[in-house]
């Protein structure tokens, strides 16, 4: 009996050790994260024409980050409209917090078709696209899940399909560091304050 005890003892202690090793593990890990800038290297379009790269997220302004489709029936126009009035409200005069909305349809979603999307529903967010090989490759980058879901199973290259895509903004700090989200659905209140302090942050 004696020797079990010793043995539960030694055990717990190891398995004590590990934690602690994990933890500190895991804390180093996420500070190494956060020592450098979100996502990829990228070089796009933005809704006006001009090329744009990731140096957009890293000049100083922090940055609200969407990844949506002009075709989504609920969620991105729901999310543009929802993030132009937080905007306003945390910063009227439009110095301190940027905002820009990355099409996962690049196909369908020209940089024409964004300008007039986004100018009919926000003066705060600019649209990004580009090529198409170019677009998965920064999205997937920026750890961004989304896929092509045909209208018509039997016609999957067909022209009628829809998007499935992560929901959140992504909030990065004035260098592009990855600070947090606001999810689809986020409590108004909770959504303008990670806004407030993500720009607190930042100055």
């Amino acid at each position: 009996m004696k020797t079990f005890r010793i043995v539960i003892s030694v055990l717990a202690l190891i398995m004590a050790a590990l934690f602690v090793w994990l933890w500190f593990a895991v804390g180093n890990q996420n500070k190494l994260v956060a020592e450098k800038p979100w996502g990829v290297p990228f070089t796009l379009v933005s809704q006006d024409g001009q090329p744009i790269t990731e140096k957009a997220f890293q000049n100083g302004t922090p940055t609200a980050l969407f990844f949506g489709f002009t075709h989504c029936p609920e969620i991105c126009p729901t999310t543009v409209y929802e993030l132009t009035g937080w905007m306003k409200t945390v910063d009227p005069d439009k110095t301190k917090l940027q905002a820009y909305f990355v099409t996962i349809d690049p196909r369908r979603d020209t940089r024409e078709l964004l300008n007039t999307y986004l100018s009919n529903a926000s003066d705060r967010i600019v649209g990004i696209s580009g090529d198409p090989d170019k677009v998965e490759t920064m999205a997937r980058g920026f750890k961004v899940f989304f896929e092509k879901v045909p209208s018509d199973a039997k016609n999957p290259d067909g022209p009628d399909y829809t998007m499935n895509h992560s929901a959140s903004v992504f909030l990065l700090d004035g260098s592009g560091r990855f600070v947090g989200t606001i999810d689809y659905g986020e409590n108004p209140d909770v959504a303008v304050q990670k806004l407030k302090n993500l720009i607190a942050r930042s100055s």
